[in-house]
């Protein structure tokens, strides 16, 4: 199996067991691709705050279920290690919101990967960075 059908075979594995993702915030997995990730949410006032914007953690999880399909991609077995986002512009209910994950930087067993979140008209509304830890395993038996 080439480097892209492994990538894509992971993420709907992957997918497949991510409740969280899928069933409790409605997110879809776009597309799983080596090193890379795309994901998206439509934005429902179960995920608004008080000031009727999309709460941040919201924004953050989004960011972070993309970072693990992109750094698990390569079917190594891979967790966060630690993450940080910066929100740039508020988000509103009935807002898509696509998250897309780079890696940048793969050695040993870290990783420190992108993730850009994009609104539906193109505007960057957050920008989150991930490191990752290779662990023992696969997600898929090889």
């Amino acid at each position: 199996m080439d480097a892209h059908a492994l990538a894509a075979e992971v993420g709907r594995s992957m997918f497949a067991e991510d409740v969280a993702s899928q069933h409790t915030l409605g997110m879809e997995l776009i597309a799983c691709e080596p090193g890379r990730a795309v994901m998206r949410m439509v934005v429902k006032p179960l995920h608004l705050n008080g000031h009727k914007i999309c709460h941040g953690g919201f924004i953050f999880t989004l960011a972070d279920s993309t970072f693990a399909f992109a750094c698990n991609s390569h079917n190594i077995a891979t967790v966060a290690a630690g993450a940080s986002i910066e929100f740039l512009r508020p988000v509103h209910e009935g807002d898509v919101l696509t998250c897309v994950g780079e890696e940048r930087h793969q050695s040993g067993r870290h990783g420190i990967y992108d993730m850009k979140v994009t609104n539906q008209q193109g505007e960057v509304v957050a920008e989150f960075r991930g490191k990752s830890a290779q662990i023992k395993g696969t997600v898929i038996p090889q």
